[in-house]
């Protein structure tokens, strides 16, 4: 009886321990956070003062959208993550390349909903901030909190650090998705429910997951002229975190450079037709790869030129950019273009050096202090310079080229990759649509779109120029790459991006410093087709070499 009696007292206390562990394991509800729009006029005027008159901005956040949609259907899942958790989780996520954040998973230090949870709270932290936002980001996907859960369930052991497996990616919203709308920043396109595109699926093959898509300028900045790049109707102004509403965020991959950058994601995948990732990458201080024609699939992207256009990967590190890049290559038999490719992006790079390599350093360039010490730093390393003066010629009919691509390209995209609500069936309708309402559907006009309708070049002149173009440009790198054998032309930012664009060269651009007001610039490499691995090899050395790149300082927290 005695024994019974002692028994029931320490089942009693065993329940109570119980019960108050569950009690305190039971985390506080937080309180949610709301965007409040506000009253934009004195940040318009003061970018009516700045120099560059694509600053001078006529709206800061949409007319079309509420920010709080983008993380509304997430909501509950913020509901019990803490202001202290994410303290918590900075020293693991911040600033880190894929394979350290990975091997923090496998050391238990964060799960991947932990990671997800992390930039989705970040982006609401910033972009409900009216003093900080950056209009990087303009959907979430709602499922992806559920994904990373079941992902959190496979043995971490048998992980691949090099791998996008788990790894939170925005996407540029004119890449098709099927848990979120791709609308190319365009209201005409705001409601196209789409399957995935081709690289979206292999990213889902590799178990990556679709954080959700990101800011651009609209039609990827081939709507107006002479307009803010970074601005859509559906997300807004794109600014730059290095100088916000003073710096260009470089278009028309706006939205993925400025996240990339505000470490609002682990990596993204823009889209170039000419410049579209090298301008923001440089823009923002994150590595950018504009890779050949072909080796990316374009199939489920809204096009501007199916003869120049390619994805391709944005990250902070040269790592991390192989590894995007390997998940996304594949043969697409949609794509005429597409190549089928064995290369190991990420074994390419494991040694290094810039001992022994040659390029071909641009003479006038070199008044560019923040190049001519990239140039110091390479020789340093052991890179053997040559100097060389590339005569500037022109680029004949390049326009034609995106004019007649896009009034053919983009019909067949809406035709077979755009869903059937989208009311719009090519530019002409596009143009109509807009001219609805302007003030809101296109508040910097669409010269472009009215210059495409207006462009009568036949398919013969068309095929003439785009064969032109492609002799020339490629006259204009090979000559020296070949009489000097040099491993790379060293060019900054987007500045070679059209005859890059036309020789149909891959370009990598890296992190090269900043101006003494703070505005980042990139180094950027070009070379023969297919060479992206000897690109990412003499990226990755220079990198290592110099590791110019810094968290924006408002964005550090």
């Amino acid at each position: 009886m005695k024994n019974s009696i002692v028994s029931f007292f320490v089942l009693l206390v065993l329940i109570s321990c119980k019960e108050n562990k569950k009690t305190e394991a039971l985390p506080e509800k937080q309180p949610r956070i709301v965007w409040q729009p506000y009253d934009e006029t004195n940040d318009l005027a003061a970018t009516q003062k700045l120099e560059k008159t694509r600053m001078h901005l006529k709206l800061v956040n949409s007319k079309v959208s509420n920010k709080n949609d983008i993380w509304k259907l997430l909501e509950s899942e913020l509901d019990y993550f803490s202001p202290q958790q994410y303290d918590d989780l900075k020293e693991f996520i911040l600033e880190k390349d894929i394979p350290t954040i990975q091997q923090n998973v496998k050391d238990g230090k964060l799960t991947y909903e932990e990671l997800t949870l992390f930039y989705i709270y970040r982006i609401r932290k910033y972009e409900s901030d009216n003093g900080l936002s950056l209009n990087a980001v303009i959907s979430l996907n709602p499922k992806v909190i559920e994904q990373a859960r079941a992902l959190d369930k496979v043995d971490k052991s048998t992980i691949n650090i090099h791998s996008v497996f788990g790894m939170p990616i925005l996407l540029k919203d004119n890449i098709n998705t099927k848990d979120m709308p791709t609308t190319a920043g365009a209201v005409a396109l705001q409601s196209n429910a789409t399957d995935n595109a081709f690289i979206t699926e292999r990213l889902l093959k590799e178990k990556a997951l679709i954080l959700g898509k990101a800011n651009l300028s609209e039609w990827a900045y081939f709507l107006c002229s002479g307009c803010p790049v970074g601005y859509s109707a559906i997300g807004g102004q794109t600014l730059n975190p290095y100088g916000r509403m003073i710096f260009e965020p470089g278009g028309s991959s706006s939205g993925s450079g400025v996240a990339v950058a505000a470490n609002f994601c682990v990596a993204a995948v823009g889209t170039e037709t000419s410049g579209s990732i090298l301008s923001p990458s440089s823009q923002n201080s994150v590595v950018g790869l504009k890779p050949t024609i072909g080796l990316l699939s374009r199939t489920g992207i809204v096009p501007i030129s199916s003869t120049l256009d390619t994805p391709g990967p944005m990250t902070k590190s040269v790592i991390d950019n192989a590894i995007v890049m390997s998940s996304l290559i594949g043969k697409d038999k949609n794509d005429a273009a597409s190549v089928d490719t064995d290369v190991d992006f990420v074994n390419s790079i494991k040694a290094v050096t810039l001992n022994g390599k040659k390029f071909g350093v641009i003479k006038e360039f070199l008044k560019d202090s923040l190049y001519k010490n990239a140039i110091n730093n390479i020789q340093k390393g052991g890179g053997e310079i040559v100097e060389i003066e590339p005569e500037q010629t022109s680029l004949p009919g390049f326009l034609s080229i995106l004019n007649i691509d896009m009034k053919n390209d983009l019909p067949k995209y809406i035709e077979g990759h755009a869903g059937s609500n989208v009311a719009i069936k090519g530019i002409e309708d596009a143009v109509s649509f807009n001219l609805e309402d302007t003030l809101i559907r296109i508040p910097y006009g669409q010269q472009l779109f009215l210059g495409i309708m207006k462009d009568s070049t036949s398919t013969e002149e068309l095929k003439k120029i785009k064969e032109n173009l492609k002799t020339i440009a490629r006259k204009y790198f090979d000559e020296h790459i070949d009489a000097f054998k040099l491993d790379a032309v060293l060019s900054i930012n987007n500045y070679h991006a059209g005859y890059a664009a036309v020789a149909k060269y891959p370009a990598l651009t890296v992190p090269m410093g900043y101006t003494k007001k703070g505005e980042p610039k990139g180094l950027t490499f070009i070379s023969k087709p297919f060479s992206e691995a000897k690109l990412m090899q003499l990226a990755q050395a220079y990198q290592l070499e110099t590791e110019e790149r810094k968290i924006p300082s408002n964005y550090a927290d």
